[in-house]
């Protein structure tokens, strides 16, 4: 190799050796060519078909990573980002792509990030068929990278996703998040490590461990669960809950004139959301446009197929709302702590106008 070029901070002989590792990690022995090739074998039945590409990264989330020096799950978040995006168009994943930028070659590193690219992969039933490795000094620090990815699959023209598809007495079905997922991190971080002086060791008790533990629990990968509910056509929309929040992006999977009326409290909200929403002093509309709130991926299914869909998914995964034509969509704010609830008893008597104005305000303000 070039001394020359060594001396100005690329190391291309370690580039050659993350390669070999990729090669022996994935299967591949293709990568490294000037571009990857993926068949279109009998496997693809559709009549019109149509290839959907996605493309994603894992944003600030890469920081709590380099922070945590713990990088073996960041390439399972940038998988998923791109892989669920493919879903939420109706197509099934086929193969995927990985580009990171870093300032310094630290074989160890790239083998657990590029460790976690192939673990996503795999869960996601795609094939990882190129990338990119770019050692750049001058542009990064020496321990920060960047990591993007590209995925790409395919469907039958016809049965790609429309908001159209969608019509009043829908039901929306909610599977879970695993936690954060990959969205909002610039917030969290500036609440935990900002406002407050938090550390990524620091133990809260309505976690039950580390805040290292909670940030980077990994993106869910949705294809087990969805994939097989695609193929019967069981699906009229879909929405992948990422930036923008719950509220933005079921939005996205709606025709216009039709919202959904989704009231919190009618599925698990996992306990790291109310403590951001106490710490950093979050309204309502803060978390419901930045975070997900436990849903990391909402179907929408025509009222005759809900039991099929359900009894294709596992119990943790049942969680139905149902769609409203021109409802008001109200959230309550269910995210305070135990901490924060004060009880209070009130004495009503009689069912005057009084008692009505109570009710009221129970039904439709932030009360728990």
């Amino acid at each position: 190799m070039s001394d020359a070029y060594k001396r100005a901070g690329v190391d291309i002989n370690a580039g050659y050796d993350v390669l070999k590792t990729v090669k022996q990690m994935s299967g591949n022995q293709q990568l490294g060519a000037f571009g990857g090739a993926f068949p279109l074998g009998p496997d693809v039945t559709t009549n019109n078909p149509v290839l959907v590409a996605g493309t994603d990264g894992v944003g600030t989330k890469l920081l709590v990573a380099i922070a945590a020096d713990q990088h073996t799950t960041i390439g399972i978040d940038l998988v998923a980002m791109c892989v669920n995006d493919i879903l939420a168009q109706g197509a099934t994943p086929q193969f995927f792509l990985d580009y990171l930028g870093l300032g310094h070659t630290d074989q160890d590193r790239v083998k657990a990030i590029l460790t976690g690219v192939v673990a996503g992969c795999h869960q996601a039933h795609t094939t990882l068929i190129g990338g990119e490795t770019a050692e750049m000094p001058d542009m990064y620090g020496q321990n920060h990278y960047d990591l993007a990815g590209f995925a790409v699959g395919i469907a039958n023209r016809a049965d790609l996703f429309s908001p159209a598809n969608v019509t009043a007495g829908d039901v929306l079905i909610g599977l879970p998040s695993n936690g954060l997922h990959s969205n909002g991190f610039s917030l969290v971080r500036d609440i935990l490590f900002k406002q407050h002086d938090y550390q990524l060791t620091t133990v809260f008790k309505e976690l039950g461990h580390d805040l290292q533990t909670e940030l980077l629990r990994p993106t869910t990968i949705y294809v087990d669960a969805v994939q097989p509910l695609l193929q019967q056509k069981l699906v009229a929309s879909i929405a992948h809950i990422t930036g923008g929040g719950l509220i933005e992006n079921v939005a996205r999977a709606l025709p216009a004139g039709l919202s959904a009326h989704l009231e919190l409290g009618q599925w698990p909200v996992p306990p790291i959301m109310p403590l951001l929403a106490e710490l950093g002093d979050l309204t309502a509309t803060d978390l419901r446009s930045t975070f997900n709130l436990g849903l990391g991926m909402v179907l929408i299914v025509h009222p005759d197929q809900v039991a099929t869909v359900i009894a294709k998914l596992t119990a943790t995964q049942q969680l139905i709302i149902k769609l409203e034509q021109f409802r008001l969509v109200r959230l309550r704010l269910f995210l305070r702590r135990p901490s924060m609830v004060k009880k209070i008893a009130v004495f009503a008597s009689g069912n005057g106008t009084n008692f009505d104005a109570l009710q009221q305000l129970l039904r439709y303000a932030n009360y728990p």
